[in-house]
């Protein structure tokens, strides 16, 4: 069997060096037929820099490395094009950082093209007349590719005035494209996020987002059918079912796929299932903000955005939801037409190990617990077993175990939906399907959770008349919704006292199935 290409992005050591390859060159051929001016968003570790690099061995005419695949017998080969490649790896944390990197970048360009600009101090002059010197030398138009071109700004995202000094030096490199329309064949951008183009693209209104465009929605990551043909040997004693509900729901407007990273370590690995996508980058900045906002937590469960929403950010106005998005924490679940024939997205959690990771991570920064294993197995089995004399006990532990003098001013004090938040995010690293805020024709039920034939029906009050919550669900009559859906409801009504940051009343009732 070939070899897996685990951190290979270099496209011709895949073809040369035998490594598995998933065909996406019928995608490469339609793009750089259809565009001239593309940008791409896609979250980290997704195939973008593999994808990019493909391009350029097809505009250099490389044709014997494609060999087999779909594109061999389509593409011009004779036709080769002048390539100018920047990519922003390594850690840049200074304009002096940034500087350099963009000088380093474009003397590479400079050996590889065989040119010299006369200004190497300045990089966006440097640019500008690379693109026309390779032009004047080659005879023939320039293939510019920018793989990450946020990744300068995203580095220093948590520092507001640094990441705007970052942002205007891209933005007068980039700004170098328009100038130059008349030398360039075709321009690529990748990147993670996607940018207000009043921020960082003024004056390029012709680049097309392909984002979330139907026709290139599978231009990333592998498809279940991929896994079926390309990959069905090594996963043949592997349960698909399970590998589906770890690793499968990215939802880029097409079919859903699956991270490559975490298929090609999850077969490296014996086929052992683990959080490798979400162990590759720790979302710090993402705790921020959720503290700093104060966010309601399930929320995420049942999140509806508009499509203007997904667009873009800008670093003077992050939103939470765009940045979940964009880094791949939250995929599009459903697209729904709204009665002004406008277009909005119902977003979810794409798979369990994201459920599982992002709640493990918020529960160890938000409330300093570095091991809640043995909860989470209280808090499972509890559930499993419509134990819930159990479950209380172990919410209280819970609880009483939070160092709440660590957020005396902020996180806690002044936050009714906290006490709500904790025992979403708990229950969401069991991995469990769970509904927030879930709507019925009588209001919203506070939580939903499903596990096997049971559901439990949750509302939470805070300093509220003791027996409050029950009492609700009962005059609402929450439990109506999923009467006929299983064998087993119970109706759970929480309440807390903020003097004493717990549990003060727990009750909870079985109702049969009628």
């Amino acid at each position: 069997m070939k070899k897996l290409p685990i951190g290979i992005q270099t496209f011709s050591e895949i073809i040369e060096g035998n490594y598995v390859y998933v065909d996406k060159t019928e995608i490469a051929y339609n793009l750089v037929n259809e565009f001239k001016y593309v940008f791409l968003s896609r979250p980290r570790r997704f195939g973008k820099s593999l994808f990019l690099d493909t391009l350029k061995e097809i505009f250099e005419g490389n044709k014997e490395l494609f060999k087999g695949l779909y594109i061999y017998d389509k593409w011009n080969w004779e036709e080769k094009y002048p390539v100018i490649k920047i990519s922003w790896d390594g850690k840049l944390q200074s304009i002096q950082d940034l500087e350099d990197k963009a000088r380093a970048v474009f003397k590479f360009n400079q050996q590889n093209l065989k040119l010299e600009c006369e200004n190497t101090e300045n990089s966006a002059i440097c640019f500008e007349e690379l693109i026309r010197l390779a032009y004047e030398k080659y005879n023939q138009k320039v293939v510019i590719l920018i793989d990450e071109y946020d990744k300068p700004i995203l580095d220093v995202i948590d520092n507001l005035e640094q990441a705007k000094l970052h942002r205007e030096f891209i933005k007068g490199l980039y700004s170098v494209i328009k100038g130059s329309d008349a030398f360039i064949k075709f321009t690529f951008l990748t990147g993670v996020s996607k940018f207000s183009k009043a921020s960082i693209f003024s004056g390029l209104n012709m680049l097309v987002d392909i984002s979330l465009t139907d026709d290139y929605g599978n231009i990333c990551g592998y498809t279940q059918g991929d896994l079926e043909t390309v990959f069905a040997d090594y996963l043949k004693d592997a349960d698909m079912d399970k590998v589906k509900e770890w690793y499968n729901g990215y939802n880029f407007l097409k079919d859903n796929v699956y991270n490559p990273f975490d298929i090609l370590q999850f077969i490296a690995n014996k086929l052992k299932y683990d959080n490798y996508w979400f162990s590759t980058g720790t979302p710090t900045f993402l705790i921020k903000l959720i503290e700093k906002n104060k966010y309601f937590l399930p929320k995420l469960s049942n999140l509806i955005v508009d499509k203007k929403l997904l667009d873009s950010f800008d670093i003077e106005n992050i939103d939470l939801e765009v940045i979940l998005y964009q880094s791949g924490y939250l995929t599009i679940n459903e697209v729904r037409e709204t009665p002004f024939e406008t277009i909005e997205y119902k977003l979810t959690i794409p798979n369990k190990e994201v459920k599982i990771s992002l709640n493990d991570i918020i529960i160890k920064y938000l409330l300093n617990k570095s091991d809640s294993n043995r909860e989470k197995s209280s808090l499972y089995l509890s559930l499993l077993n419509g134990n819930l004399k159990e479950f209380e006990e172990t919410l209280r532990s819970i609880f009483a175990s939070i160092p709440y003098n660590n957020y005396s001013n902020n996180f806690i004090q002044n936050y009714e939906g906290f006490y709500a938040t904790i025992v979403y995010i708990y229950l969401q690293s069991l991995g469990l399907d769970i509904v927030g805020e879930d709507v019925t024709n009588k209001g919203r039920i506070d939580l939903s959770v499903f596990i096997e034939d049971k559901i439990y029906i949750i509302e939470f009050k805070v300093d509220a008349a003791e027996g409050e919550a029950l009492k609700h669900i009962k005059e609402k009559n929450y439990s109506e919704k999923y009467l006929n859906k299983s064998s087993e409801i119970y109706i759970v009504g929480i309440e807390f006292d903020s003097k004493e940051k717990n549990i003060v009343n727990f009750e909870y009732e079985s109702l049969e199935r009628k």
